[in-house]
């Protein structure tokens, strides 16, 4: 695999699930911010964090990023997900606007 730049605010946003940073991962969201994970949706802050603190940055997770592609505002990422609740190949789509993620969608990569 080729080395391929993740745009920001994804990079840093990846940095910080893979250091298990929580506010660094909820600050990344806008405040309407939503992550739908195999279409289970949370949205705000409290609704993230409760979710992530079972399966997310709470289950030590990490991922390793294997292809990135960004197009209009939209940045999909796929890696090999590694934590204490799920584990295999995801596929990670962000919508962003501006320097924040308005909605994170996690789908089988």
């Amino acid at each position: 695999m080729t080395e391929q730049t993740i745009p920001e605010p994804v990079a840093a946003f990846i940095e910080a699930v893979n250091r298990h940073d929580e506010s660094a991962f909820l600050d990344a969201f806008t405040e309407g911010g939503a992550v739908d994970d195999w279409g289970r949706v949370f949205t705000g802050r409290e609704q993230i964090k409760g979710w992530s603190d079972n399966e997310f940055i709470g289950a030590q997770g990490t991922l390793a990023v294997e292809e990135v592609a960004a197009e209009d505002g939209t940045v999909t990422v796929i890696g090999d997900w590694r934590s204490t609740h799920a584990n295999g190949r995801s596929k990670f789509v962000f919508d962003v606007d501006g320097d924040r993620i308005t909605t994170m969608t996690i789908r089988e990569g």
